[in-house]
């Protein structure tokens, strides 16, 4: 490989973002690891992550849905506010037509996931995308990890717009069309 110059594409080290609120009740994990049930919109998977560039950070929330794997809605802005975590369960709901009756949104136990301090409670916005049930979101960390490796840390990213329009595009243009 050294003679060829290629280089090998290996993820970065594990960095602990999450951070837990305590405060809040969690369902019980109904789930538990058993994501794919057979048939699309019963278990969708969300998560959080960041981007780096050089403007600054940008924050993005992604829904999957279990049985497709495809990324069925995400979000991405500057803040990590309630709204940013809607954003993205809107998009697949529109995307998919109607929200099925019983759908559950896995998620990690973050606090945006739960409530932020700068912003309405997200106890609200879970109510109504979220059939409880679950806590566990190995599949989006696997998404984000993915999304990283492969595309985001190979790249520099001079404006938060560059990096907006890039990772929509390798959403759609190149993950959703994998899986």
């Amino acid at each position: 490989m050294r003679k060829l110059g290629l280089r090998g594409v290996y993820p970065k080290r594990w960095k602990t973002t999450t951070i837990t609120d305590t405060t809040d009740t969690y369902p019980v994990d109904v789930v538990q690891r058993k994501w794919d049930v057979g048939t699309l919109n019963q278990i969708w998977v969300g998560d959080i992550s960041y981007l780096r560039t050089w403007e600054g950070w940008l924050h993005v929330a992604t829904v999957i849905d279990a049985h497709s794997r495809r990324v069925i809605g995400w979000a991405i802005d500057e803040h990590m506010r309630a709204d940013l975590i809607e954003d993205a369960p809107r998009m697949a709901i529109t995307l998919r037509g109607e929200r099925p009756a019983k759908v559950i949104l896995d998620t990690d136990r973050g606090a945006p996931q739960t409530r932020s301090p700068r912003s309405p409670t997200s106890a609200d916005s879970r109510a109504r995308w979220v059939t409880p049930g679950c806590w566990d979101n190995a599949m989006a960390e696997s998404f984000f990890a993915t999304l990283n490796t492969e595309f985001y840390y190979r790249r520099v990213w001079p404006t938060k717009r560059g990096a907006r329009l890039a990772v929509g595009n390798w959403i759609e243009d190149r993950y959703n069309r994998r899986h």
